[in-house]
């Protein structure tokens, strides 16, 4: 799709493509504001199946199955075999696994890195492992791989839930609990593993140390005050520049775990009766999970939000659904009348919204029923708020096999009792995450321009202008293999602060450079949204526009 998720992949084929493993670019502008694992990730994959989205998807496909994986074998070696079950079963078939996971985005990788690192670290606690030693490194190489994917968070979440544990437990000060975690050692591996991507990056782009707490335009002040100051330190302050996202309020950021985290949620109040004392490995783990989900969502309650910032406390609440699951303890009946009524109503929901669209056409592709509203578009689900009852004209497959699904998931929980009825509310999810893949493919020439990349392919050679920023169209960027685009006006956001670097390219154009090359008599290609033609045509006439391939209300133009 647009915005992030080809520009994950173009900046990994870009790692590819010039042997710089380093510094991340973006049209040959530096984009330091990332960590590199994930790009790394991806530019192995492409190695080893070509250049092909599916391939880029690839670490993200494999990071959510091990993840599941790991969930389900954490809950059996502390709870059971069937508690194992029921929790990784709740985390694959939750709503928000599917939902930020669809975006080339490092969160489930560094879920799982958390994830793995907790346990390692619970592990080397243990009285009766015999190889503490194993067990604390396994867990410093977590650390190290989660600060490669997501920088600083990777240490401060395991560090920040293990600590409170810790003091809860009253372990902290125990000579016991650091001989067995080996804190030395385990800093020395943190730092062989995640350290030297820093410090190179840090010496290929200078200035060295610069500790200014201003962020802006216009300025340039290396790797190390960008990637460090201005995104971790002012970020969390919420005073980073760019400005080129929102913050959910933070009533909203908690209460939404209900929508992540269904069908399972309705059993999240029978985690309560459940013990979270360190007698026992159950009540070690239980803990544990407490401390991790609780760590998380305060931190971010402190700091600026999005809806899928939350996703490494997935597992701990799995872990604490899964074990209340398979304790029996006496809200799950009432969890499954509740689950029947919220599904049983929309289905209702869906069968009205069908009978509304029965009689609409559906002329084109979805993006001529959609509105947009632009300033919700710095949010993840941004995008939810284009949908209109016309548009629902476009989803009747989708929404037929939603319904289906949660006809099948009512029956289940209203019906069934323990196993039966789980695995008929895993039948709903596998259904209705099929129904929002088939909605998906239905939004694809909204969200993607891929149909105009393949009509730029085909076209005589020419240069590529894109109107705005680069995020817009990037897309066609990666299928149509562009190796250099003129920006129109695209001077903002994620590409300013690279545009200032010494020797950065200068691919940024203002509306006079712009009018001047179409005039000129090599052919140039523009890519515009629907909403900025009428302002083309006041800048050349639209004689002078000829339209090449029209897609999802987005336009490839020629001046030839």
């Amino acid at each position: 799709m647009d915005d992030v998720d080809a520009v994950q992949a173009q900046i990994a084929r870009n790692m590819l493509d010039s042997g710089d493993w380093v510094t991340a670019r973006l049209d040959g502008v530096k984009y330091l504001e990332k960590a590199p694992l994930k790009y790394w990730t991806i530019a192995v994959a492409y190695k080893i199946f070509g250049v092909h989205d599916w391939a880029a998807r690839i670490p993200v496909v494999l990071a959510v199955v091990a993840l599941c994986w790991l969930v389900a074998r954490m809950g059996w070696w502390a709870f059971s075999a069937r508690a194992g079950l029921y929790a990784g079963l709740a985390l694959a078939t939750s709503i928000g696994l599917y939902l930020f996971t669809r975006i080339l985005i490092p969160d489930v990788v560094i879920t799982l890195a958390i994830a793995l690192a907790l346990w390692a670290f619970l592990r080397a606690l243990e009285e009766d492992e015999r190889r503490p030693g194993v067990w604390s490194m396994a867990m410093a190489a977590s650390i190290a791989v989660a600060i490669l994917l997501k920088g600083l968070i990777g240490i401060v979440f395991p560090v920040g839930a293990g600590f409170v544990y810790l003091a809860l437990t009253h372990q902290l000060f125990a000579r016991r609990t650091w001989h067995r975690l080996h804190p030395f050692w385990s800093v020395l591996a943190i730092l062989a593993i995640a350290a030297p991507w820093h410090v190179l990056a840090t010496l290929r782009n200078p200035p060295y140390f610069n500790f200014t707490m201003h962020s802006g335009p216009g300025h340039y002040r290396g790797f190390f005050w960008f990637y460090f100051i201005n995104e971790h330190v002012l970020r969390f302050l919420n005073r980073r520049y760019p400005r080129d996202y929102n913050t959910v309020p933070r009533l909203y950021f908690w209460l939404f775990h209900l929508i992540w985290l269904f069908p399972w949620s309705v059993f999240l109040p029978a985690a309560a009766k459940l013990r979270y004392n360190a007698a026992d490995r159950a009540g070690r783990l239980r803990l544990l999970a407490l401390c991790w989900a609780g760590f998380i969502l305060v931190f971010f309650t402190f700091s600026s939000t999005q809806e899928y910032y939350s996703l490494p406390a997935y597992p701990a609440f799995a872990l604490l659904i899964g074990s209340a699951m398979a304790a029996g303890t006496g809200w799950l009946p009432w969890g499954q009348r509740v689950l029947a009524a919220i599904a049983a109503a929309a289905a209702a929901a869906i069968a009205a919204i069908l009978i509304a669209v029965r009689g609409l056409p559906t002329p084109g592709d979805i993006s001529r029923a959609l509105t947009q509203h632009p300033q919700l578009y710095t949010l993840s689900l941004g995008h939810m708020g284009d949908l209109t009852l016309d548009s629902f004209a476009y989803l009747r497959l989708p929404l037929m096999l939603a319904g289906i699904a949660f006809l099948i998931g009512a029956w289940a929980a209203w019906r069934w009792r323990g196993t039966r009825a789980y695995i008929g509310m895993a039948v709903m999810m596998v259904l209705f995450l099929q129904a929002a893949r088939l909605a998906m493919v239905v939004f694809d020439p909204y969200l993607s321009s891929r149909p105009l990349a393949e009509a730029l392919v085909q076209a005589p050679e020419g240069t590529l202008i894109l109107d705005d920023q680069y995020y817009t169209f990037s897309s066609v960027i990666f299928y149509a293999n562009v190796k250099h685009a003129l920006l129109l006006n695209g001077r903002v956001t994620n590409l300013e602060y690279g545009s200032n670097a010494p020797g950065a390219p200068y691919v940024f154009l203002n509306d006079e450079q712009f009018q001047e090359l179409w005039g000129r008599a090599q052919r140039y290609y523009l890519l515009a949204e629907k909403p900025a033609v009428e302002r083309f045509d006041r800048l050349v006439g639209a004689a002078a526009l000829h339209a090449v391939a029209e897609s999802g209300g987005k336009f490839l133009f020629t001046n030839r």
